[in-house]
């Protein structure tokens, strides 16, 4: 009888946990994300622009200190004569062809677009993934005219908040040119940012209805 009680017990051990695996695999998802849009935003960026749109030369901080180093030399040699200008002034060149060279390999210049959003975790689990949208509609007939969708990987704490930063050189939508340089793009535009899916460090998932 005790070795009759004491199989049935060790059965009941043994099943216990397959049972709570399985309710894990049933428990149903989250009825709301428990995560928070903060804020979001986009923005035009230029790459590759060797010249102002203006017409002045763009150069970077290493440019910039490399002409003027290269000018006080000139500067230097001058003062002191003899053949020591020209050598300088011939390295001076070819300084300048190195840079002139290193800005072609860049690629041609163009416009991307960077969108931004900023999320807070308000649930009691960690968030491992995030998928979201960028949506862009007409402010006069509420039509969908743009959006964007993202992925973001980057694990996200319980009560902590995060930024997620994408640069595409997709613009919002096809109103807003890649090449315009007007302040007035965003005019008849709303946006906004869905949440779509939300993946938790322990495997379960919240997915938009």
């Amino acid at each position: 009888m005790k070795a009759k009680a004491l199989l049935l017990l060790l059965l009941a051990l043994a099943a216990a946990p397959a049972a709570q695996a399985r309710r894990q695999q049933t428990q149903p998802p989250p009825s709301a994300p428990g995560v928070a849009v903060v804020k979001f935003s986009w923005d035009k960026e230029r790459i590759n622009w060797e010249r102002d749109p203006f017409g002045g030369p763009v150069e970077n901080f290493d440019e910039m200190r490399l002409r003027a180093r290269n000018e006080k030399r000139i500067d230097d040699a001058k003062r002191s004569g003899g053949a020591e200008v020209d050598r300088v002034r011939r390295e001076a060149r070819a300084d300048a062809a190195i840079v002139q060279a290193a800005r072609k390999d860049k690629g041609p210049a163009r416009y991307g677009f960077r969108y931004k959003v900023s999320v807070r975790n308000e649930s009691a689990k960690a968030v491992r993934e995030i998928d979201w949208d960028y949506v862009f509609t007409d402010a006069a007939t509420r039509e969908e005219v743009g959006r964007h969708q993202f992925t973001s990987a980057e694990r996200v704490g319980p009560g902590k908040g995060r930024e997620f930063s994408f640069f595409i050189p997709t613009p919002p939508a096809l109103r807003v040119s890649a090449y315009d340089l007007g302040r007035k793009e965003r005019d008849g535009l709303e946006e906004r940012v869905v949440l779509v899916r939300v993946l938790y460090d322990d495997g379960t998932e919240w997915r938009r209805p």
